[in-house]
């Protein structure tokens, strides 16, 4: 490759990168989500406070919660995190701790802060690792990524860590102190959430 001219190089990479994506690209009925007695794979992330989160140092303490949204774009997204905000203080009376998790980057995630004031960790997931973790990762359609970018202004391709605009089904696991999935709620219909209610009777 020594002889091959920088632009071509740089042309094979990304046309590489971009193969390699539309392998990775699926469907979202191909998301499937963790399944309750799941083992859950550990991961660690920084919130919008510079803080560490890492998932077993967590579950140390007591069961997790973990939230899925897809970005401060999104109109089912904000009212649903204001609502979990607003449960956050009976999650903890139950000795549970939660965190929320995104693909939009930290720039993104301050706009979620001011949209709802929200204190719950919230982690910028690159590379969507833990989403792919967690199965609940795809990518939508033309229709769907020109209504978002378009009429939501989400701008997937900026906000995220690549061009891919991947999305999570907008889930909700409770993981016990085992590290196994106790309840999930997961619904592949993005207006329908998990509720505070419900969580609170799994913890």
């Amino acid at each position: 490759m020594n002889n091959v001219p920088k632009f071509v190089f740089v042309i094979h990479l990304k046309l590489k990168r971009q193969r390699n994506q539309k392998q990775e690209m699926k469907t979202v009925k191909e998301a499937m989500g963790l399944e309750i007695g799941n083992k859950v794979k550990d991961f660690i992330g920084t919130d919008q406070n510079g803080n560490k989160i890492q998932l077993t140092e967590l579950l140390k303490k007591g069961k997790v919660v973990i939230v899925f949204y897809r970005g401060q774009w999104c109109p089912i997204c904000i009212p649903h995190v204001r609502k979990l905000q607003n449960g956050l203080e009976k999650i903890q009376e139950k000795g549970a701790s939660i965190v929320l998790i995104s693909p939009e980057n930290q720039e993104n995630i301050q706009k979620t802060i001011l949209k709802t004031n929200v204190t719950i960790p919230v982690l910028y997931d690159k590379n969507y690792e833990i989403m792919k973790s967690f199965n609940v990762d795809f990518t939508p359609g033309k229709t769907l990524k020109f209504v978002y970018n378009t009429v939501l202004r989400a701008d997937l391709q900026n906000v995220q860590s690549d061009d891919s605009q991947t999305l999570p089904v907008p889930a909700t696991y409770i993981i016990g102190m085992n590290g196994k999935v106790l309840w999930r709620h997961f619904n592949r219909d993005y207006k329908k959430r998990s509720k505070i209610k419900n969580i609170l009777e799994q913890l």
